[in-house]
Formats: structure tokens, sequence, C-alpha cells
């Protein structure tokens, strides 16, 4: 067996080693992998994503252990020291020699830091790995929020690093020489509205000068970032993102050709001059040009996956298109952007008022579109992006002159990316289709589209409703509304019942589907009592009951314990109770006490004793606020930054009782370590050193979820106002026993919608979304005192009308065992 030694780890070794090790069948190959970092590979172009969560686990890519394959040799924190091509050796940092009939270069680059005086300060970073991010968390923490963070550099990177500067809490500044920022990818037209859009952010520009000098500030505590147009930045940390350069230095002093401008010199093979070394990834130039991007990396490590195999594969070129989403602002370029080819003409249409900028480059008789660039609104990327090189449909400025005619997606040819986070063409998703996937669920489930930024969603729509597919926004044959239409509609009507609600917008006299959901609605809209009036007839068992049925027609009762707080006395209450009814208990997940089989007419007796306690009902049984899980947080925990306990008991108090489209579960956390699994759940809320930060979404019920990051280092009074907002847009526009993570994948734009919606508020409804909540907080009362302070409602709590003191003689339970089990009628009992 041969080996094939791999230098470096990151995104694009790691592919190299799951390229070769899947396609060499024969066995033919044992891979050594030299990593010099602490950790193995992982997305490094997620690094933004770190912020916030601080955990690397979430970063990591699959797979990059190769537990269990004993062909792939993995040495974690191993540098490779020197390399010797005529012994085909390889001394490692530790003193080692390893052989190699293979050596692959996958090292990769490092960040640029220019000369400038200064540059050496301890409170100058780079910002290329976890580490980095780390080093300047700690800074960032030190200098405490609104302090001033300088990134020097506005490229693509700058730009990450300024937005992950102000999820830290800091005010960023970004230095960039160019005239403009991201200068590679966007003319002077659409740098101009970047700038101003990332400044409406919170951003602040300084383009077009360079940085003289870094020294120390007046009082010690920080920089005096001095620019080349004399005007002094007083910061407490600096950022270098002024690009990167090849690592090849290894390769350098191994004798190997590199480039005029750094990179180690390969064929479209990837191959040296050295035919027993190759190079792939940031650190190969390429017939003497090096690729800055993963996808050409990507490229590259599958070309030396198949030459060592003994295959002739080629490096294709590369597609340096770029779409992404800065800080909220959409900006994509693809192809001649510039405007490069001889003759090449520009199509502009430029709309300062609404934000946004396009231009499209095409040929010198307008009919081949060359390229283009897009700022403010990316949505024409997905059609324009396949068009390139292909003769266009029509009139240049249709295509995005929103005046004009659009271009519809049925222009596109089948292989057109749709959803570019996961490659799926439209060619695929019409294939779906055509097999019968009916609406956005199924297409999604069949080809992956749409279920990462949900960007593609409008385009998968078009797709559907192009193939004649008609989806209906129906809640059931009896409304043609949808929920949240219905919901629109009961605010505005401030009807109040259901048969009017039906009477006036519906048909027929309701069904399974649609009593329960209006219930739901006229329980978010008002604070009467669920059981109030015609309401009672609406609600399905569990909430007509207030507690929750079981299997053999008893039923549990969970009573609330705000944050897992509960006093020894209720707890004595809790036992007492479950002993004298025979209840089985258990302690939920949600740091709650269930107990289990008591028969409808014992739960009003249960819930007096329990409410004389002072507790109340857990609303075990609606879809609302279930369970606000916490750690001990600070009060206990040595590692605890902040007293999640009284958070979580702030939040499970303010928002107890809120009926939703489905069940809500928050968490709270006291530190990055994450006790109450708090990305699990609804809501989810994490301590830092800087206030708290707040994930949503991390509930798919079937399909687990973890939640995303919505804002960070909030302070109380921003977090709830937060969670106010997130929540009531999700009770309004929410389907039917639509949960948090489905909904969020639903939504047009995705989490940077919700953000917009809810940190920026773009609708201009955060204000009356926290009425709203304020107006459920004061209108509260327990569901089980108000069944116990109306004789009428206690009436309904009975096994048999004509008979109320007699139980039902069916309900029959298995005790010949450690733990009580209910039986169901007609079935064996158990053992026998």
């Amino acid at each position: 067996m041969k080996n094939a030694v791999v230098v470096g780890h990151g995104m694009v070794g790691h592919r190299f080693v799951e390229a070769l090790r899947a396609r060499d069948e024969a066995g033919a190959w044992k891979v050594t992998v030299l990593c010099e970092e602490a950790l193995p590979a992982y997305d490094r172009v997620g690094l933004s994503s770190y912020v916030g969560a601080w955990d690397h686990r979430e970063l990591a890519l699959a797979g990059n252990d190769y537990l269990g394959d004993d062909a792939v040799d993995m040495r974690i924190g191993v540098r490779a020291d020197s390399v010797d091509r005529t012994a085909r050796t390889i001394t490692t940092s530790g003193g080692d020699i390893v052989d190699y009939d293979a050596l692959v270069f996958a090292t990769g680059s490092y960040p640029f830091v220019p000369p400038i005086p200064g540059h050496d300060r301890p409170e100058c970073f780079v910002y290329r790995t976890l580490d980095d991010l780390d080093k300047i968390r700690a800074r960032a923490d030190a200098a405490g929020p609104g302090a001033v963070g300088v990134v020097v550099g506005g490229g693509l990177l700058g730009l990450e690093a300024a937005n992950a500067l102000k999820k830290m809490g800091m005010t960023p500044h970004v230095v960039e020489f160019a005239p403009r920022l991201m200068p590679l990818q966007v003319d002077e037209g659409g740098g101009a509205l970047l700038a101003r859009l990332v400044t409406d952010l919170g951003l602040h520009v300084h383009a077009g000068v360079g940085t003289s000098s870094i020294t120390e500030n007046t009082d010690g505590a920080g920089l005096s970032v001095e620019l080349s147009d004399g005007s002094v930045i007083d910061a407490a940390l600096l950022v270098f993102s002024a690009g990167v350069r090849p690592q090849d230095q290894l390769a350098r002093e191994a004798g190997l050709d590199v480039g005029e401008r750094g990179g180690i010199m390969v064929d479209i093979g990837c191959r040296t001059a050295d035919p027993a070394v190759f190079a792939i990834g940031e650190c190969a130039a390429v017939e003497g040009r090096c690729y800055g991007l993963v996808a050409p990396g990507y490229s590259t490590a599958e070309v030396v996956a198949d030459r060592l195999l003994g295959g002739a594969a080629e490096f294709p070129g590369a597609d340096m298109s770029t779409k992404l989403k800065l800080m909220g602002v959409d900006v994509a370029s693809f192809g001649d952007a510039m405007a490069a080819t001889p003759g090449a003409l520009e199509v502009v249409f430029s709309d300062a008022p609404k934000g946004t900028y396009a231009k499209l480059v095409v040929s010198d008789d307008a009919k081949t579109l060359l390229g283009g660039i897009l700022v403010g609104d990316a949505t024409a990327y997905s059609l324009l992006r396949p068009l390139v090189g292909r003769e266009l449909p029509g009139d240049p400025a249709a295509l995005i002159s929103p005046a004009a005619e659009q271009v519809g997606i049925g222009a596109l040819p089948d292989d057109a990316e749709i959803c570019s986070c996961n490659g799926v063409t439209k060619g695929a998703i019409c294939g779906a289709i055509d097999d019968g996937a009916c609406d956005v669920a199924s297409v999604k489930s069949c080809t992956t589209a749409g279920t990462t930024c949900g960007g593609c969603l409008p385009s998968i729509k078009a797709l559907l409703a192009a193939s004649g597919v008609v989806m209906s926004k129906a809640l059931c044959e009896h409304f043609g509304q949808s929920r949240a239409e219905l919901f629109e509609i009961v605010r505005a009507t401030n009807t109040r019942t259901f048969s009017s609600l039906i009477a006036k917008y519906g048909t027929g006299s309701g069904c399974d589907i649609c009593k329960p959901v209006v219930a739901s609605i006229l329980a978010s809209t008002s604070s009467d009592h669920i059981l109030d009036g015609e309401q009672a007839s609406l609600q399905d068992t569990n909430d007509h009951f207030l507690a929750n049925i079981q299997k053999n027609g008893t039923y549990s009762v969970v009573p609330r314990m705000p944050g897992g707080e509960c006093t020894p006395e209720q707890l004595i209450v809790i036992g007492e109770v479950a002993r004298d009814y025979g209840l089985y208990t258990k302690v939920t997940g949600g740091q709650r006490i269930d107990m289990f089989g008591a028969r409808v007419e014992q739960l009003p007796a249960i819930w007096k004793r329990l409410v004389d306690a002072g507790m109340e009902s857990g609303q075990a049984y609606g879809k609302s606020l279930r369970t606000v899980k916490s750690c001990v947080g600070s009060s206990w925990c040595r590692y605890g930054v902040q007293d999640s306990v009284g958070m979580a008991v702030d939040l499970e108090n303010r928002y107890r009782g809120l009926r939703s489209p489905h069940k809500i579960k928050f968490g709270v956390s006291g530190c990055a370590r994450e006790c109450a699994e708090a990305r699990g759940k609804d809501v989810g809320v994490i301590a830092t050193e800087g206030g708290w930060n707040l994930y949503v979404g991390g509930n798919g019920g079937q399909s687990p979820k973890h939640a995303q990051l919505l804002a960070s280092n909030l302070d109380d009074s921003t977090l709830v106002s937060y969670i106010d907002r997130y929540l009531m847009f999700y009770v309004r526009t929410a389907d039917r026993l639509q949960r948090t993570a489905p909904w969020l994948d639903s939504l047009d734009g995705g989490l940077e919608h919700l953000k917009a919606v809810v940190c920026e508020d773009s609708l201009g409804i955060g204000a009356e979304l926290e009425a709203d909540m304020e107006r459920h907080v004061a209108g509260y009362k327990d569901e089980w005192a108000g069944v116990l302070e109306d004789e009428s409602k206690l009436g309904r709590f009975v096994s048999f009308v004509n008979a109320p003191e007699e139980a039902d003689p069916t309900i029959a339970f298995d005790e010949s065992g450690d733990r009580k089990v209910p039986v169901l009628m007609g079935m064996p009992k158990f053992g026998s």
C-alpha cells in the first residue's frame, strides 16, 4: 500500500482525503494527514458564525476524524517542518520521519499584515482561525460594550470581520485603501450603495485612505490608529484583513517552484515539477494563478485524488461568482462584472431610494450576458448567473428593471442552479415536480433545495406554478383563508366567536381542523378563559379538560414550575396529591413533575390542592408556552456568568398561557456550556459576559434543528422586547401546527428577514407586536383557577353527565410491576 501525505487539514485537505478514500476501492493508498492546528478540518467559510455560539463543534466538518478508517493516519497538532524530496520523507514537529509516495500540499494561505508601524502591538489581530476569534473576543470583552474596533481592509473578509466585531458589541470602523468597499467584486456605483447600506447598519466606513501608524493612545488603554488623511481613530483593538498570501514556505524550502506572486507552481493536473508532489487549494498556483475560493480548491482536491488513482483529471477553471449577505445586505458579483471584455456594454439600473443597484455586462451586440453586479437585492442572481455566456432571452434591461417585463424562470436552462446552497438545478426541481412533488415541502424533501438559507423558495414556488401546480392556502374546506389571514381578520374585525367568523368569512359548520385553530386565534387575541361560552366547544380534548389525556382515558396533571424552581412545601403537596390519588409521577425533560392517571372527575380537586399551594396550570395540554428550562446559572455554578434561573423565571411568567400555532419551549443557559440545552428550543437564551445571546427556531419536531442566532450580547430589556416581537410575529403568521423551525424555513429571506423584522423593525410593526404581548401579559389568569371559580365550568368535569359522582368503570391500571401502567379496555393484563 502506498502512502499519500497531506500537509494541512483545512476544508480542501479534508475534501482530498474524502475523495481519495471514497474512490480507492482497491485500497491502494494509505493517507497520513499532518494537521498543524489543534482542531481537524472545520468550516472556515462559516467562520463568522462562530461568534455568538462560541462552539467550535458547530463548524466541524462531517467525518473529519476518519473514525473507523484504518487507512487514514490523522495527526492533530503536528506540523511538517521539512521535506526531503530525494528521500521522499517529511520531518514533523515531533521529530518523526514520514515516508511518502505522494506528497500533497494543502497548506492554504495566511493573512497579509501590512508593515505599518505598530502592526505587531498586542491589540492587533488577524481574522483567519477559531483561535484568532477567541483572542479578539477576549480583547473585546475586556474593552466592554460599545468600544471601537478597527478593521484594516474593506473586502469580503474585512466586512465579515467588521460584522463579527458588531456582534461582539463593538463599534466597528473599516479602513479601505481602495475608493470603495469590496473593490474586487463591485464597481463604483455598487460600492457607493454598499457603503451607504452598511453605514446605516452601524458600520463606520473610511474608504480611499490608508493606515499610517498604530500607537498606544494617550490613556494607555487602547490604540490610536492614524489614517493617511490625518484623521485618528481611538480604538480598543484592530483586525487586519488586507488579503491573504499562499502558504508556500515549506515548498520553497523544499526547492519547488513558486509563482511570481507566490503559490506552489502546478500544472492543470495540480502536479509540481516533482512528479511525486502536488498542491491543492489556496497554496496552489495552477499554471501561475492562485484561487482564493473554496469551490476551486475542492476542484483541485478532486483532480489530485483522481490522478493518484490513475486518472487524467484536469483543473477545469473556476467560477469566481460571489453571492453573499453582509450584515444583512445582499451582494452578488458574477462573470465579467467589471466589463473587461473588449466591446462589452453595461446596462445599469440604480434605485437609490429603494437601496438597490443592478448592472449587467453584455456583449457588443447586447445579445450575450457576460456578467453582472447586484447590491441591495440579489434575488435575480439565481436567474442571471446561469445565463452567463448564453444568449439573452430578451432585452437586457428587462432582466433587472422592475418597471419592465420580467423574464420568467422558464427562460432558464435546466442546468441553471436554483439553490446555490445545496447545488440544486432547475432540472432537478422540475424532475421532482414531474415525479409528483406538488408543494414546497415535497420539493424540499426530494431535492434539499430551499432547506438552508431559504433564498430560493420564491423560485421553487415559481417553478411549481409554472408546472401548473396550484398551491391552496385554504385552512380547510370551511375556510378559504390561511391561518395567518384568519388571524388578521379576527384582529381587524374584533370577531370574538367561531359562529360569527364562519358565518361571515367561511362556509358550513366547521370541522376538527378549523375549530381548534380559531379557538387558538381567539385565545391569542384576548384574555378570555378558553372554556368561556362558545369557545369551550371548539377546544380539542386536552384543552377542553385542561389536562393531557392518556391512552386509557385518564389524564396527566402538570403544575407550572417557572424556571424549574419549586419550594419544598410545594414538592410536599405534589407528593401528597400523587399519593392520595394513586398517581404515577415522573420528572419531565422540561423540569416539571408530571402526575399520571387522574380520572376526569378528580381533576378539579387535584387542581384545588395545587392552586392552594401557590401553583398553577403548566399548560402542558395546550399549543402554548410549555416550559422554560434553565441551569443554575451564576447563583450556584462556578462557570455561570448570568442569573439564568432569574431570567428563566421572568420569561416563563411573562409568556405563560400564550396560545400559539404550536407548543413553545424555552431554554436559558448561564454560560456557553449550555447545560439547559437552549439551542434545542423555540427560544434559546445563552448568557455571555456582555449580556444574552438570543437563538430562535430550534424546534423541528420529528426533524430536529438547532436554534439560530438572532442577536448577541443583549441587555435584559432588549432581550425581552426581541422575544416579544419574535413570538408575536410567529403567532400571527405561522400556519396551523407549524413549529418555529419550519416556520422560519418558510419565511422568504429566512433568518435574515426575521432579524430585519425583529431587530431592525423593517416592517414598522415592532411597537405593535410588543403592545400585543403586553396585553397578553396584563390579561393572564390561571386557567385551572378560572375553572375552580366557575360552577358552570366545574360541571363539565364528570365521566357521566347523569351520574356525576360515578367513576368510569372501564379505567384500569396494572400495578403488578415496578411501574404503574394504564390498561386499555379489551386488552389482556400485562403478564397474563
